[in-house]
């Protein structure tokens, strides 16, 4: 079964309302790195509500966003803050809720487990 995931969801999304697409930048880079498969459907959602909305996400999404690497991250964000849909968000805000999630899901990943 194929795997889904809420950057698919959003592409089909934005086509299917008419919005503008993202910069071929970052839609080269999503594109050559296929960033749009490296996460499964709760991962993203969890991502996605810790960056564009309110929320945390857990160890296991964590470990699949470091999977997806930095590239493809913030590739990713970008092309989302790019959309009219999200017009309303501060761009500087979710770049830095973006980071901060990033450099934790980072830090919880790199660091060793405790010893039982």
């Amino acid at each position: 079964m194929a795997s889904l995931n809420v950057y698919s969801a959003l592409v089909v999304l934005f086509l299917t309302c008419g919005a503008a697409m993202a910069t071929k930048e970052n839609d080269q880079i999503i594109k050559e790195n296929h960033c749009e498969t490296k996460m499964g459907l709760p991962c993203v959602l969890e991502a996605f509500t810790s960056i564009f909305e309110i929320g945390s996400i857990s160890n296991k999404c964590c470990g699949e966003l470091v999977g997806l690497g930095k590239v493809c991250h913030s590739a990713l964000v970008k092309r989302t803050l790019e959309n009219p849909l999200f017009k309303d968000l501060t761009p500087a805000t979710i770049i830095a809720k973006s980071i901060q999630t990033w450099n934790n899901c980072l830090a919880l990943i790199d660091s060793p487990s405790p010893s039982a």
